[in-house]
This record gives C-alpha cells, structure tokens and sequence, in this order.
C-alpha cells in the first residue's frame, strides 16, 4: 500500500512534467510529446486527485488553462474565459460524460440529449472581437483569462473577415475558433516546423505580421466568447449563421442524438480521421441548446 508520501511524491513529479510541458507547447511552440501523450499523463493527475483528496496544485490540469502569455505581446483580457476541454478517453467516459450532464441538470429520467458535435482541431484557439461589424482586436487563449494581442497578425489570414456588412451581425461579438495549417501545405514549410501547429503557433508569433502572411494559415469558427443580446438557442444555429457572415466553419460538424450515436459516429470519424486535410485531436460534444449548456 502507497504511503500518503509515497503518493505526493508521484504526484509531485507528474505535475512537473505537466509544467514542463505546458511550458514547452504553449509559450514555446516546440512540444516534446504526443497530445495523447500529454492526455494521459493528464488523466493520471486527474485520477490521482479524486482517489486522494489530499492533493491539489496550482499547476494541476484542475486548475489551469493554456499558460501564462508571452512578454513579447501586449496581454488582451477576455472578456467571457476561454474554457479548456474535459477529454473523454472511451465509451465508459462518455457513457459518464452523459450520466453527469443529467445529475446535473437534475433530470429524474436520463435523456438523450442533442449534441453538436465536429472534429477538434490540433491548432492555436483565437479569440476576435467585432464591433458593429469591424474587426477591432484578436488574441490567443493565452492561460483562458487573458492571451497575447495578436490582432494584426491574425488579420493576415484570409478567413477572418476584417468587415461585416450583414444587418443581422451582432453588434459586440467575440468569435472563437481555431487557427492551423493544413497537412498539404505544412509539406512546404515542414524543414522550419516540427509539425503544422508548431507552424501555426509560431506564425502567430511573429513581431513582423509581413512574416506571418508567408504562411498559408487557415481559421476555422466553432463558438462565441461575449456576445451582447444573444438571441440564438442553439450552437447549430449559431454555426449557420457564421456560414452567412462569412467564416469558415467545419464541414464535419453534425447534429447527434443520444450517446449511442454518439458512440458509433466517434467508431466512424476513428476510421477516416488520417484522411482529413488537417490534424484533428479527437471530436468535440457540445450539448445543442445553449440554456442546457449553462
């Protein structure tokens, strides 16, 4: 039987290689070890802590959110957080991942709920403020409460739009989404980045935004940060209508009742992931309709 120090000390240690690496993929773009990899080492923690109450840092996965921004950028505050994701691992997990969404919503009969669901992107999250229509500022996620301004870099990527024009666009938005480099056009550029979101992160990070445009970056837009009279009820809505203002969105996003389906899609998607266009880590579930979300 493990001794309650023989359990800090594991502990200790898989912290400071999640502080290692946070270090290494967030603030210096040049990871070490698989995504996967650093799942699982996430998991352990996580599993650590709910075995022994007894443990807790301020560097565990529990409490952090991407990593602190770079000095090199002025800091931008969010205005809503940009949240991290829970990884569900297998079916059991998603099969708990649905039991826990109706404890806590206090349903008395489990339900199969609506997800939106679309492939999540191995890219840098970014985060675009719109007023009346004019893109004012963009950031990186930075440690979830505030990123790097990184505005006029990400004004060089073709997919953001610098104005909107439509009558029926919100007038104080923040959209989310994700920037990356498809797996065709990181072959150009492979020889300066170890891999595509390498290539993104440090796109993104040029002081000279005239270096930034030399690489083919994409965004994608999947969600909302502040959004000012939201008159929308569900996140598929919300994704038809950032197709009629213009951003791209995921052409793999679709509407899946129940986690069964849930289950066979994520079967499916398993099989023909290696085909896409770009490197995905997994599929995201969002319950459908906002007021549930909440």
């Amino acid at each position: 039987m493990n001794s309650s120090k023989n359990i800090k000390k594991i502990y200790s240690q898989k912290i400071k290689k999640i502080k290692k690496h946070n270090e290494l993929y967030f603030s210096e773009s040049r990871p070490e070890i698989l995504d996967s990899e650093y799942d699982k080492l996430k998991k352990e923690v996580i599993e650590l802590e709910k075995k022994y109450n007894f443990l807790n840092d301020k560097f565990s996965p529990t409490n952090k959110v991407g990593f602190r921004p770079s000095k090199n950028f002025i800091k931008s505050k969010h205005r809503a957080r940009m949240l991290s994701l829970s990884n569900v691992f297998n079916q059991k997990d998603l099969i708990n991942f649905e039991k826990k969404i109706n404890n806590f919503l206090n349903f008395k009969q489990e339900t199969n709920f609506e997800y939106s669901v679309e492939p999540k992107i191995d890219g840098i999250s970014a985060s675009l403020t719109y007023k009346n229509g004019i893109l004012i500022s963009g950031a990186s996620r930075g440690d979830g409460k505030e990123g790097e301004l990184i505005t006029e870099n990400l004004k060089t990527i073709i997919d953001i739009p610098k104005k909107i024009s439509r009558s029926d666009f919100p007038e104080d938005i923040d959209i989310r989404g994700e920037v990356f480099i498809t797996n065709k056009d990181f072959k150009n550029i492979e020889e300066n980045f170890a891999n595509p979101r390498n290539a993104a992160s440090g796109s993104l990070r040029q002081k000279d935004p005239n270096e930034t445009k030399k690489i083919p970056l994409k965004f994608i837009a999947y969600t909302f940060g502040y959004f000012d009279k939201n008159k929308f009820k569900k996140q598929s809505d919300f994704l038809n209508a950032l197709n009629k203002w213009g951003f791209v969105t995921s052409k793999f996003s679709t509407i899946i009742s129940g986690v069964k389906n849930l289950i066979n899609y994520h079967e499916k998607f398993e099989k023909k992931r290696f085909e896409l266009e770009y490197d995905v880590d997994g599929l995201v579930y969002k319950i459908n309709e906002f007021d549930l979300q909440k």
